[in-house]
């Protein structure tokens, strides 16, 4: 891995009024874009006069002079035309699409759009939340820990934390959760709970529980434990502390202040415990280095009394106040935060009561019966896998829920190499845009990623098909007006906090798998199948015939700009064929990034898996196009081409290797590579290519590349370690020829079982032993957890493997 928050690889409701038309103004006021060339600076070298006459010279002379200025006004035009052309493409770059948005849709208004104001929409945080608008009141906690005798100060997540686990067990993805961490010697459970009663402002309320037990009875172990709670105003807003913090006697109001949103506002403590109470206020614009400023204070206070407690400073016009909450083991706190304080009808005493104390408890453990009713409904787990297995599902989706976010800013977009704007920056940025998103792990990766959100969405689908809608519908509005979508969402001061400057901006020519067809191909087929109740179907019907203008600009930028040489053919565009540096150049845009490719990169190459991501684009397209019976004139176009992309002898003409009996790339390689279905079983069950006991390999064993390092600094991501979502999608394939009649029935079934059985062990094992799901598992070292970790993006879908619910074929 490259570093903290990026890969070096590929991973290297609605808004407020005005969100929108500030975009829009934006995207109008956006000037001519202007590039500098590439230096075209020359050494000539020293001239040589040749002895012929002065006439000859003369004319000479002339003609020389005649072709100098030819040659200079040509280089002088293809300068200009070169310059003009990066701008135009700059520009396009940066425009949206022209089409009707997504998430102003009917169905992401109103009670919906509401309905998912507030929520824990700050993943990179161990626990912090957010409305989604883009400049927020945002909440945090924050803690003291004990590693080695020294004390860190906890908040951002972060592997190098070394906590024990964390994250969210149940979580519903709206208006509960529940989370587990487990640092060293203590242990804190934070619960989430959202409330909308008479007299709430917009979004309502909502409280967050902390419970903080020791681990260890050892009296000399850690006794008191340091929390951190803070409330910070993105708009810059003043906020102010309450009057009687000093004199803590069960509940006090601890701070409250006022937006336009949610109009007057007020957060509360209620603990039965003895705690001691300190606070600091700063004015920042900056939300990202919030546990900077809380360090600062914290070392400054201690270096003039001795003691790590903050200064009961305010700063004046402070936006953002943290409070510092000292008790002794165990403690439990109650946080409350109420909006529309300032209505007379506002019963504000009474809301609070429903967000503390024994109430709080029962409200909490209703919705944590109803999570699990609602869990074992969809998944029907109970006659398929065991109680402990059952625990790791419900860990798999609270994580994913929990992990959401909510994002806005700026992508910023690279220029074609040798160019830059006149003030030096080598990118131009995307129009400010809203994302609301699943993210594949809070540690490493807490932001947006293409490909892999359309595994997520498999997820979130089956769960809540609102939010499965409102997150795709997000997306799709990111599309420009070639069709194309960045595809690491890189939005916000704090997103960019995790990523280096290096890895942030993102090349238009570059794809990403559209994996997001496969689910929006699930929502047309449940439409065709009645698989929706009558509000669902009419919601799921309005979103699909929206977003079929952009889902077909999209599927259009891929047949173009990653096309091949011969018909239907593609390959991923970007790689580099001037590097001497990798033992095979990556292919990042496809998701696979260090897999083996042709080891010299050409558009003479034809890429297996994207001509299989084109089928799947051109058959959702085609689907879509029947459930609404649209004539734009491409829908036979669509047809064809997912006829012809399915046509068996074409793909073996194009891809089969008839000695080994497997489909590989085709292109320049370093090394070459009865019935193909039974062939395909023989090489997936061969220990000696594929198979483990613990997964799949995603290279073989006998592959020259195997487990190879790229570079120096490149160690083998997609060259052995066994990928959930890989072995997912293979799964989906084994488990849909189990259920054809035909010669290979009952022996893809025995494979599917066998498979499915090793992948949900293993995973379930690691995550008892570790505490966490994992980016991907060791196939050489007995399975072991690898890379990133949580890692609850697509290693999720070993729910579905476990309730054995794949896609639609």
């Amino acid at each position: 891995m490259s570093g903290a928050g990026s890969r070096r690889t590929a991973r290297s409701r609605g808004r407020p009024a005005g969100v929108d038309s500030d975009r829009d103004e934006a995207v109008r006021n956006q000037k001519p874009i202007r590039v500098i060339g590439k230096d075209r600076s020359r050494d000539h070298g020293p001239i040589r006069l040749m002895n012929v006459s002065v006439t000859k010279l003369l004319v000479l002379g002339v003609g020389f002079l005649a072709l100098l200025f030819l040659a200079l006004l040509f280089y002088t035009y293809s300068l200009a035309s070169e310059e003009d052309e990066v701008a135009r493409m700059a520009r396009t770059s940066v425009t949206p699409l022209d089409a009707p948005k997504m998430m102003d849709l009917p169905q992401f208004q109103g009670e919906h759009r509401e309905s998912l104001y507030w929520g824990t929409y700050r993943p990179q945080v161990y626990l912090g939340i957010r409305a989604r608008t883009p400049q927020s009141l945002i909440a945090g906690l924050m803690w003291i820990g004990i590693k080695n005798g020294q004390y860190f100060l906890r908040h951002v997540c972060d592997d190098s934390d070394g906590l024990n686990t964390f994250g969210w067990i149940d979580h519903n993805g709206r208006d509960y959760g529940h989370q587990v961490l487990v640092d060293h010697d203590i242990s804190l459970t934070t619960s989430f709970l959202k409330d909308r009663q008479n007299g709430s402002g917009y979004g309502g309320d909502w409280a967050v529980r902390v419970d903080v037990k020791k681990n260890d009875s050892d009296e000399a172990k850690q006794n008191l434990v340091h929390l951190f709670f803070y409330m910070a105003d993105e708009e810059g807003n003043s906020i102010s502390t309450g009057k009687d913090i000093d004199n803590f006697d069960g509940a006090t109001l601890l701070t409250f202040g006022s937006r336009k949103d949610v109009g007057r506002w007020e957060l509360h403590l209620e603990s039965k415990d003895d705690v001691e109470i300190h606070y600091s206020g700063f004015k920042t614009p900056h939300m990202h280095n919030l546990t900077e400023l809380v360090q600062g204070a914290l070392a400054f206070h201690a270096r003039t009394t001795g003691r790590l407690l903050l200064p009961d400073v305010y700063d004046d016009s402070s936006n953002v106040v943290v409070f510092q909450i000292t008790a002794k083991l165990p403690s439990k706190l109650d946080i409350a935060f109420i909006s529309g304080t300032g209505l007379r009808s506002s019963r504000v005493e009474e809301r609070i009561n429903q967000l503390r104390g024994t109430k709080l408890t029962s409200r909490l453990d209703e919705k944590q019966k109803d999570f699990e009713e609602r869990f074992h409904n969809i998944f029907n787990l109970k006659d398929k896998v065991d109680s402990e297995t059952i625990a790791v599902g419900r860990a798999a989706i609270g994580n994913l829920l929990g992990g959401i976010g909510y994002f806005y800013g700026q992508s910023k977009i690279a220029l074609p190499k040798g160019f830059s704007l006149k003030n030096g920056d080598k990118f131009i940025s995307y129009w400010p845009a809203a994302l609301y998103t699943a993210v594949p792990s809070r540690s490493y990766f807490p932001r947006g990623f293409l490909w892999d959100e359309g595994f997520h969405q498999l997820l979130v689908g089956r769960w809540d098909i609102s939010i499965c809608m409102d997150i795709i519908g997000h997306w799709l509005d990111l599309i420009n007006v070639n069709g194309w979508i960045p595809r690491e969402q890189i939005l916000g001061a704090e997103a960019l906090s995790k990523v280096p400057e290096e890895f942030v901006a993102q090349h238009p020519s570059n794809g990403n798998p559209p994996m997001l067809f496969l689910a929006l191909r699930d929502l047309a087929n449940g439409l065709k199948e009645n698989k929706f109740s009558a509000k669902e179907a009419n919601e799921v019907s309005a979103f699909l015939d929206r977003a079929y203008i952009r889902l077909g600009k999209w599927f259009q930028w891929f047949n173009t700009t990653q096309s091949g040489k011969a018909l239907n053919t593609f390959y991923w565009h970007g790689r580099d064929n001037t590097t001497n540096k990798e033992l095979n150049p990556k292919t990042l845009s496809s998701g696979l990034d260090d897999y083996p490719r042709a080891s010299h990169p050409s558009d003479d190459e034809r890429h297996l898996d994207l001509r299989c991501w084109m089928f799947l684009a051109a058959n959702c397209m085609h689907s879509i196009a029947e459930l609404f019976g649209t004539n734009s004139g491409l829908e036979k176009e669509y047809e064809n081409m997912a006829k012809e992309l399915a046509d068996f002898e074409t793909l073996n003409q194009m891809h089969l290797d008839d000695n080994s009996g497997a489909y590989f790339d085709f292109g320049n390689h370093t090394e070459k590579a009865s019935s193909i279905l039974g062939k395909q079983m023989d090489i997936i069950s061969n220990r000696t290519i594929l198979w483990t006991d613990y997964g799949l390999r995603s290279l073989s064993r006998t592959s020259s590349m195997y487990m190879k390092r790229n570079t120096e600094h490149d160690p083998p991501y997609w060259r052995g370690p066994i990928w959930i979502n890989m072995n997912f999608m293979i799964l989906s394939a084994l488990h849909h020829y189990s259920q054809e009649n035909g010669p290979y029935k009952v022996r893809a079934k025995a494979i599917y079982d066998e498979l499915r059985s090793n992948l949900i062990r293993n995973v379930v094992r690691n995550y008892y032993e570790t505490g966490f799901l994992w980016e991907h598992y060791d196939q050489a070292n007995k399975g072991k957890g690898k890379g990133t970790r949580p890692f609850t993006g697509w290693t999720s879908l070993v729910l579905l493997i476990m309730s054995e619910t794949y896609p639609s074929l």
